[in-house]
């Protein structure tokens, strides 16, 4: 564990340090496209904040092939190789990308070709754990068609979701956090060494992300790119498929008794993995319903709109950080759920605790619909939003009537100088009380 924990800081540490001059190499380099309509933030902000990451990834690997018990992942195994040859083509490809607008098309050939390359050094789905079945293996081309479409699902599942600050770096991370203790556990408690790699692509993963969310968090200060998305994307989906389809439930059958239990023992967490529904539920669920909507209206499913989650999140009535904060708890809650479920799936009490956290998360999530009617008692303890406004009292009809135009304007998500949910009033008042000052 301190070996890993080692891997992680030093992987952070080279991501946060080196993403200030990868901000300004991106600003001399012209990497700072114009803003577009469904983009939420109103200043130019520079990309290309995967450098950052991959020269952390880099870092992260090169650290733990020098440790003593992590050097031996590298000695038995080619995954942490085809790992770094598969996020080296997908970071080009990014690059390109961040800079140039290359086509969708483009791009998803590209994330085939990776994932390709991954297949061929060794990194692929061998077999399937199916409940009441057992393992089943499976062919060449199934096995390389499964791993493709996984890392493909998952790459574009990162990229669609990275639409607002820090929220993309912060979802990955809780899953790479849910990932690495459940691939811990298979590793260091059963003696399987085969979960090894994965437990080391999470850490890496989990270092990468924390490493660039202090430079990306609202206000962000440069943006991942799809130099950077497409590559945290693509080593979540690797660290899947090396514990997924690589670990043969029948290791595992000494543990629980048999093959058939082992399998069933571990389909909360193996089955969402391969589809992916569990860890990355969330910008699954983001891209399965942008897919259909776009599908629907005519358009291509690579069409950029403002129909995803976090813009459906501003239209509700959040600010910014409230909606990326909100994303963080649906994530947390699903991939520890699973990961709770997951060791002891006959608890009642973890059922129970989802519910009530599914309800509060709800809760929370609605809040903006309504404005309660709240005591004056506890006026001072709410914030300014749910307080009872204080009655106007004007000097004519037509002062009223302009009041409540007002009062009814919306404010609009995303003008600069207004937080979402929590402005209040126009911020135009100040320049005329400093005239008025200084007149005096």
């Amino acid at each position: 564990m301190r070996e890993y924990l080692l891997t992680l800081c030093i992987t952070a540490a080279v991501t946060y340090l080196l993403t200030g001059p990868v901000r300004k190499f991106a600003i001399v380099a012209g990497a700072m496209p114009e803003i577009r309509a469904r983009d939420v933030h109103r200043e130019p902000t520079p990309r290309l904040g995967g450098i950052a990451m991959f020269f952390g990834l880099c870092a992260g690997l090169l650290v733990a092939d020098h440790l003593t018990n992590l050097s031996e992942v590298f000695e038995k195994s080619n995954e942490p190789r085809a790992l770094l040859s598969g996020a080296a083509l997908i970071w080009l490809i990014g690059v390109l990308d961040d800079k140039f607008e290359i086509d969708a098309l483009i791009k998803l050939g590209g994330q085939m070709i990776a994932a390709g390359v991954m297949v061929m050094q060794g990194l692929t789905i061998l077999w399937l754990p199916i409940p009441s079945v057992g393992s089943v293996a499976l062919t060449q081309w199934q096995g390389t068609l499964l791993t493709v479409a996984l890392v493909v699902i998952t790459i574009n599942a990162v990229n669609f979701v990275d639409g607002l600050d820090g929220l993309a770096a912060g979802m990955v991370c809780i899953a790479a956090a849910a990932f690495f203790l459940y691939a811990y556990r298979i590793w260091y408690s059963y003696g399987i060494e085969a979960a090894a790699p994965a437990t080391l692509f999470s850490a890496i993963l989990m270092g990468m992300c924390l490493g660039f969310l202090p430079h990306n968090m609202h206000p962000a200060r440069i943006f991942m790119g799809d130099s950077g998305s497409m590559l945290i994307g693509l080593v979540l989906a690797a660290g899947a498929i090396s514990i997924t389809g690589q670990i043969d439930p029948d290791a595992l059958k000494l543990f629980a008794g048999s093959e058939k239990a082992a399998v069933h023992q571990t389909v909360p967490v193996y089955i969402p993995l391969l589809l992916p529904l569990s860890i990355i539920a969330v910008p699954a669920a983001d891209l399965i319903s942008a897919i259909v909507r776009r599908t629907w209206r005519g358009q291509s499913p690579f069409a950029a709109d403002r129909g995803h989650l976090h813009h459906r999140l501003l239209e509700i009535g959040h600010s910014h950080s409230r909606a990326v904060w909100i994303m963080y708890f649906w994530s947390a809650l699903i991939a520890f759920g699973s990961l709770a479920y997951s060791v002891n799936s006959a608890s009642m009490w973890i059922v129970l605790g989802v519910v009530f956290l599914s309800t509060i998360g709800l809760v929370l999530l609605l809040l903006p619909r309504f404005t309660p009617r709240v005591p004056m008692w506890a006026q001072a303890v709410v914030p300014p939003r749910y307080r009872r406004r204080r009655p106007v009292v004007a000097d004519s009809v037509d002062s009223v009537e302009s009041v409540e135009v007002e009062q009814r304007t919306p404010v609009a998500v995303g003008v600069a100088g207004v937080n979402g949910a929590t402005a209040l009033r126009a911020r135009s008042h100040a320049p005329e009380r400093r005239k008025a000052e200084t007149s005096r």
